[in-house]
């Protein structure tokens, strides 16, 4: 066919920009400077002078061919670097055509205008970016993201906190994998009653879709309400025993005071022996009076615990310490790293004496042991106090004041720890333990802790 092209059917290949502007302006100028040529050297004897000026035009020509090739290249070349260093996100850049007059000059001040809007976008993206990431580290709102498999993508210190292991360790794990499944189920927004991560409590699911990359991507917020609802429920249970402890000292104090005066009122000032039951009974009731007189006392201290003052607490010394006071069993420690917590000494000394309290009480009914050990998970200290007692008999009332299965217990002294645990920032859990019988009581603190700590 005529017109096809030859060979291996290949397109032809074609000039280069700048060969082509060469090529113009070669075929423009030749013309006139052949003319000038022939002029010069057309007559039958052409002299030196004629011969020189002929070949200064063709030098001239030459010289203005190569200087018409640099004029179009190089800014053309300029361009082009400039272009490459904006794709390869440099948009520092500048060219020096900028201002000049004409049709260069305004394409250079074009670009240099795109530069600098790339680079404020640039730096919004990256101000953006901060603000965002900064967000995540400070709220107390766990933050997921799952990729269409439903991998984590995405976890923030608070999803952490929650699962107990540094985000690189869980990046990459399925949704089952992570026991996670039902905050990709179901209607949002919703609330569910669950134990995630071996945290039993009230959560808020949240559910958003995005896209990353071209993929879709599943975004997750998880806020605990526990937290606020068990606020909630002390400032009730503290509202109600300041009015009751108020109420109930005020019957007591005259009760006692009538029963001693009786009693003593029998005992004195006769001859006659005095009513044995009688003198009994009035005895009786000044005791229970004065041990209801304490058993309130108690209320109060949870109803007014003050704010707490904190320094710089050593773990290892405080747990040393704490473990000294218990005489009625000994307490195993196991090695843990040498790591702090800011805190009230006073009461976390309070929080763990009540923790080690409640854990021998358990073990001795069943002749085993206390243990105490400490990691570090990201942001936090989490320290454990594992039993071998019986196991939690009912995990429902466990931080309810009032409540106890103790003969002599007063109900207050788990409800008082996780009030000083919460008010340190932290948070207190006990769960039955997987691999025996028993409890482990888990305190989470905020602290210099990095790690990635095991699991009893």
């Amino acid at each position: 066919m005529a017109g096809a092209p030859s060979g291996s059917g290949r397109p032809p290949i074609r000039p280069s920009h700048e060969r082509r502007v060469l090529l113009l302006a070669l075929a423009a100028s030749v013309p006139g400077t052949a003319a000038a040529v022939v002029l010069l050297l057309a007559s039958d004897r052409p002299t030196p002078l004629a011969a020189g000026i002929a070949a200064g035009l063709v030098g001239v020509w030459l010289w203005a061919l190569l200087a018409l090739r640099r004029r179009v290249v190089r800014p053309l070349q300029t361009l082009a670097n400039i272009l490459h260093a904006f794709r390869q996100g440099d948009y520092s850049a500048r060219t020096r055509y900028a201002g000049a007059p004409g049709a260069l000059g305004l394409a250079a001040t074009e670009l240099d205008r795109l530069g600098d809007i790339l680079r404020k976008e640039r730096l919004d993206r990256v101000e953006a970016d901060v603000l965002l990431r900064r967000v995540l580290q400070e709220i107390d709102v766990a933050v997921l993201a799952f990729d269409e498999a439903r991998r984590l993508r995405l976890l923030n210190p608070a999803g952490e906190r929650l699962f107990g292991r540094p985000a690189a360790s869980l990046t990459g794990m399925t949704a089952a994998e992570l026991g996670a499944e039902e905050l990709l189920e179901g209607a949002v927004p919703r609330m569910l009653e669950a134990a995630l991560s071996g945290q039993a409590g009230r959560w808020e699911i949240r559910r958003r879709g995005f896209r990353e990359g071209g993929r879709p991507h599943t975004l997750v917020v998880l806020t605990d309400l526990s937290r606020a609802l068990r606020e909630e429920e002390r400032h009730a249970w503290e509202r109600l025993t300041r009015v009751l402890g108020h109420e109930i000292n005020n019957s007591l104090t005259p009760i006692q005071s009538i029963a001693e005066s009786l009693r003593e009122s029998l005992t004195e000032g006769t001859g006659a022996a005095p009513d044995p039951d009688l003198v009994s009974g009035l005895t009786v009731i000044a005791e229970r009076s004065q041990a209801l007189a304490r058993f309130i006392a108690s209320y109060a201290r949870l109803a007014r615990l003050p704010d707490p003052r904190p320094v710089p607490v050593p773990v290892r010394p405080w747990v040393e310490r704490v473990v000294r006071l218990e005489k009625r069993a000994e307490v195993a420690l196991e090695p843990g790293p040498e790591v702090t917590v800011p805190g009230d000494p006073d009461q976390l000394d309070q929080l763990l004496i009540n923790l080690v309290d409640n854990a021998v009480d358990a073990a001795r009914e069943t002749g085993g042991g206390v243990r105490i050990q400490w990691t570090t998970v990201p942001g936090a200290v989490r320290l454990q106090v594992v039993d071998d007692g019986p196991g939690i008999a009912d995990a429902s009332n466990l931080f309810v004041p009032f409540f106890t299965t103790k003969p002599e217990g007063s109900g207050i002294g788990l409800a008082l720890a996780r009030k000083i645990a919460e008010a340190h920032g932290g948070t207190l859990v006990l769960n039955d333990r997987r691999d025996a019988p028993g409890c482990v009581a888990t305190l989470l603190l905020p602290g210099d802790g990095d790690g990635d700590g095991g699991e009893s």
